[in-house]
């Protein structure tokens, strides 16, 4: 458990060990100095400290949190860190299963599999606004079960309050891996492969990044693709999808990108940074 010297570090081994977990803590000691990494485990090189504890202790998870505890990431015991909306994926096969016609709600950042997965197991998926402001009003709006998004927020309304809570999407988690003898890198086996980035953030200042994403949703051009205007544009494409939007916290756009294989991922990326240069030339494309 790497609670990245935030408050989680007060609360995240006793409650797992409470649960049954043998806990190895790391960087659990409050400090708001964070002198061993920030606490963003949205960003995976914060995750490379917890990677090599979980190798070298061959231990089963990994699990991470931000510097308030809202916010959840988790390293496989192989070493693979699982991205959010794969972990999505996991907690929907696993509520939804309980829930037949259960309301999963994701953001606009994550794989387009993970609403083919939810409609597969007999579920209603929603894709919404990025922000826990805007997840925690449409998991009320429509009493959905689950919800969501990229940053490793996660709401349940199953057993829950709908409210992000990292402590208690850690105890989900180990409660699913409880009932198997499979680990963590066998169940997410299940789930399809594709090839994806991390969040992508290029610089833009508050003043100019809305309008940046505003020109490119009205001059470009993403054909053949399919856009989506919902959160800044995303664009589906038949083999895969692409997204800029404006931050709402940080002085950046965010991207991301996902293909079912390499050569679709570095097609969908190049349309993107044409349409940038184009219609943003202020933003340094550095991806």
């Amino acid at each position: 458990v790497d609670a990245g010297n935030g408050v989680a570090g007060l609360y995240a081994p006793e409650l797992l060990e409470e649960l049954g977990c043998e806990v190895i803590p790391l960087y659990c000691d409050v400090d708001g100095d964070f002198p061993n990494h920030h606490p963003d485990p949205s960003d995976e090189n914060n995750l490379a400290d917890l990677r090599k504890v979980v190798d070298q202790q061959q231990a089963d998870l990994g699990i991470a949190f931000d510097g308030d505890g809202d916010r959840l990431a988790v390293v496989t015991n192989s070493g693979q860190i699982v991205r959010a909306d794969k972990l999505l994926m996991l907690f929907a096969q696993d509520i939804v299963s309980r829930n037949p016609g259960a309301d999963v709600v994701f953001d606009v950042k994550c794989s387009h599999h993970l609403a083919q997965l939810v409609s597969s197991y007999g579920g209603r998926p929603i894709m919404w606004k990025s922000g826990h402001a805007y997840m925690k009003q449409k998991l009320k709006e429509t009493s959905a079960q689950l919800a969501g998004e990229f940053s490793g927020h996660f709401f349940f309304g199953e057993r829950w309050y709908g409210f992000d809570d990292g402590l208690y999407a850690a105890a989900r988690l180990a409660e699913i891996l409880s009932t198997t003898d499979c680990p963590l890198d066998d169940l997410l086996l299940e789930f399809p492969e594709t090839v994806n980035t991390p969040e992508i953030r290029l610089a833009a200042d508050d003043l100019t990044k809305f309008k940046t994403v505003d020109n490119i949703i009205q001059k470009g051009d993403f054909a053949p693709g399919k856009v989506n205007t919902l959160d800044g544009i995303r664009v589906d494409y038949e083999d895969g999808w692409g997204l800029v939007r404006a931050s709402n916290t940080m002085p950046v756009l965010t991207l991301r990108f996902e293909a079912n294989d390499a050569d679709g991922l570095m097609r969908i990326q190049e349309q993107f940074r044409q349409q940038l240069a184009a219609h943003a030339p202020n933003i340094s494309v550095d991806f």
